[in-house]
């Protein structure tokens, strides 16, 4: 029997953990997920993550959380990441930045699945090391009987993306890109058993600039003139992607997109 997962992409503000919560709740069941993995960096008004946000992620059914560039944004976090077993930072940040390289969930069928956050280095802000390096190393280190890894790739280039696929080919389960917030139409099995797709698009409100209000920043964009970008709030959507891995191999079978318009 094989293992059902599924990512989330970019989770914004108060839209998108509500979507979060309510499309969770009809597709888990609907669709038999054994693992739930969602990406949390735009959670806090946007920006970053709180710890009652992180418990309530928790509590609407995340059992992995990644994060991204804006992950040390609420400092109130810090602690959470120093103790939580589910919750990643960026493995190619400096040794000595707080949380987990990798995290494990065990699925009720007993299956390990793990769960390594990137940092893209193109067009990004912080200062970070070799993503692809960075891999190989937290690779190694992941218990050997745990056959299903799946990797974000938090990153701005498409291409920087796209090359780490290939770079893990064969060696995880799936390759996902967060970050822009736009999905892409790019999902496929490569060849060696890879699930890729560049990016899993936004859970949030899609009547907007990626999550933020359309108003505030045309006219930012337009005028020249610094407005607050405020979280948006109409059509929201929860997305990702479904992955069904082969526990004995940890390789891919299929990936499916999903986007679920919640009313």
């Amino acid at each position: 029997m094989g293992v059902r997962i599924l990512c989330v992409g970019d989770v914004v503000g108060d839209p998108g953990r509500r979507a979060l919560k309510a499309g969770l709740e009809q597709l888990v069941p609907q669709r038999g997920v054994d693992c739930v993995i969602v990406n949390a960096e735009n959670t806090a008004g946007g920006s970053g993550i709180t710890p009652m946000i992180y418990e309530s992620l928790r509590k609407a059914g995340a059992h992995l959380i990644t994060l991204g560039d804006h992950l040390y944004r609420r400092k109130e976090i810090i602690p959470v990441l120093e103790t939580s077993d589910c919750a990643v930072r960026a493995a190619n940040l400096p040794k000595t930045a707080p949380g987990r390289e990798f995290a494990v969930y065990h699925t009720p069928n007993h299956h390990g699945v793990a769960v390594v956050s990137l940092l893209g280095r193109l067009f990004m802000k912080l200062p970070v090391d070799c993503p692809f390096r960075a891999a190989d190393r937290v690779l190694a280190s992941i218990p050997s009987d745990v056959r299903i890894v799946a990797v974000d790739m938090h990153a701005e280039a498409t291409s920087e993306k796209v090359a780490l696929g290939w770079h893990l080919d064969g060696r995880v389960s799936i390759v996902f890109g967060t970050h822009t917030h736009v999905p892409t139409a790019d999902e496929r099995i490569l060849p060696k058993g890879t699930a890729y797709i560049t990016d899993l698009g936004m859970t949030g409100p899609y009547d907007s600039v990626l999550g933020r209000r359309k108003d505030r920043v045309m006219s930012s964009m337009i005028n020249g003139v610094p407005q607050t970008f405020d979280v948006a709030e109409g059509d929201v959507r929860m997305c990702g992607v479904l992955v069904d891995i082969e526990p004995s191999t940890g390789r891919a079978k299929s990936i499916e997109r999903v986007c679920i318009p919640i009313r």
